[in-house]
């Protein structure tokens, strides 16, 4: 962990932008947009940075307006904690918006108190009856200037009801330790398609070789444009999505099928293992990615678009991997609108559809063959609890438990029965939360 900051400072500072180098009204718009996206729908953020007027903007308020829309996501628990002890009465929601933005500004991204307070009255005004909310704005702004609050609380980093569950499963030791990596900017961790070539790969990306042969790069910026990118010598993924298709275990000429595919870093994996691998997701756009990088890899597979619970093909395989759509709670450093869009309702819907996905799983796993279930998850019904009762339902499957640090675990994540729970603070620096249980089908 690093140190913590002085008091009233966020543990990090993510920003394009300085005092010798102010965004306009543009970026902050755009910005504003994004921020909009991320909090009204599932996905939205990653929509929002599809949006046509973000494209339009020159490359450097295109970054700062991502850069800014993410660091308020990041330490909106404290920001809004801040705003509600200076706000009477709520305003509309999108000067609500406004005024998140303008405190990120001040308080994380540490813009000239001049420039931040201005251009975010100026963007208020620019709203629908924004003009009445100008010297609220202003106000709220100002005060901040004069008596900054401190952000650094765990307990508001994540919404009430999920830091509860995290204390209630791991402790409140941990919880805080998970709780305080949301305000960091994560590195951008690769997988070499060559084990190998790991540590040359470290060299060249800046960066450096975690276990299991991953490279956390220490470049930022777009990644189009990193060494190796364009002959296929790695791809983006993150350290703890590497580890299952490793814990598959499949060698040459091995059958492995991997479920809900894109966007096909365990594809990639599976195959330059040299697995004859087949993916399957039902989303052509997403399934076009795992193609893209199929043959930017120039790794082999086949591709299918189909519902992977419902996919009429009976073949088996040697090795089935199932990384089930879940909460993704576990991807806040990447993700952190997902904090605030999710709710308890939606936990055990996900986790019928990762049953049945699970029952799909195991009819598609040959005797005597692995099936490895994962979800980027924190929370208990879609991993642990899932577990249990697949074991209930399957009494031809059984647990092969994994050993200490197999596939570049964190060894602090090896739970007693031999599956995993990653946690974010398991790995210095932060990674995602999974979990992951392989298990044998009797022969």
């Amino acid at each position: 962990m690093r140190p913590r900051a002085q008091e009233g400072t966020p543990r990090a500072v993510t920003s394009t932008e300085n005092s010798d180098d102010i965004r306009g009204l543009p970026a902050r718009a755009a910005a504003l947009d994004l921020l909009s996206a991320a909090l009204s729908r599932r996905a939205g953020l990653d929509e929002g940075l599809s949006h046509p007027a973000l494209a339009a903007l020159e490359p450097r308020d295109r970054a700062f307006a991502r850069a800014l829309a993410m660091a308020t996501l990041r330490w909106l628990g404290p920001i809004d904690a801040a705003l509600h002890a200076r706000l009477k009465k709520p305003p509309p929601e999108r000067i609500v918006n406004v005024l998140r933005l303008g405190a990120a500004q001040l308080l994380v991204l540490k813009t000239p108190a001049h420039a931040a307070v201005g251009a975010t009255v100026d963007l208020a005004a620019a709203q629908k009856g924004g003009q009445a909310f100008k010297g609220l704005v202003n106000a709220v702004l100002r005060g901040f200037t004069r008596e900054p609050p401190d952000l650094n609380d765990p307990g508001l980093m994540a919404p009430t009801w999920l830091a509860m569950r995290w204390r209630s499963a791991y402790g409140a030791e941990a919880a805080d330790a998970i709780a305080a990596l949301i305000g960091e900017e994560p590195a951008t961790d690769v997988t070499p398609q060559d084990g190998a070539d790991a540590e040359a790969l470290a060299v060249d990306l800046e960066g450096s070789v975690l276990p299991g042969r991953s490279v956390r790069s220490g470049l930022k910026g777009e990644v189009s444009g990193w060494p190796g990118f364009d002959d296929g010598r790695w791809w983006v993924q993150d350290a703890s999505a590497a580890i299952p298709a490793r814990l598959a275990r499949v060698g040459a000429g091995r059958t492995a099928l991997d479920m809900c595919a894109a966007p096909g870093g365990k594809t990639l994996q599976l195959a330059a293992a040299g697995a004859k691998v087949t993916a399957v997701d039902r989303s052509a756009g997403r399934i076009k990615r795992v193609s893209e990088n199929l043959a930017r890899t120039g790794l082999g597979a086949e591709v299918v678009i189909a519902d992977a619970g419902e996919w009429k093909d009976e073949r088996t395989f040697d090795a089935v991997l199932l990384d089930a759509p879940c909460s993704a709670t576990g991807t806040f450093r990447r993700h952190p609108d997902l904090l605030w869009v999710a709710s308890p309702a939606e936990i055990p819907k996900l986790a019928q559809v990762q049953a049945k996905l699970l029952d799909s799983a195991a009819k598609r796993t040959a005797p005597g063959g692995r099936l490895v279930y994962c979800v980027c998850s924190l929370e208990w019904e879609e991993g642990e609890g899932q577990m249990d009762a697949f074991l209930a339902r399957h009494k031809d499957f059984a647990l092969e438990p994994m050993a200490p640090g197999e596939g570049g675990a964190p060894e602090a994540s090896l739970r007693p029965d031999g599956t995993l729970r990653i946690l974010p603070n398991h790995v210095e620096g932060g990674t995602d939360g999974f979990y992951v249980a392989r298990l044998r089908k009797g022969a």
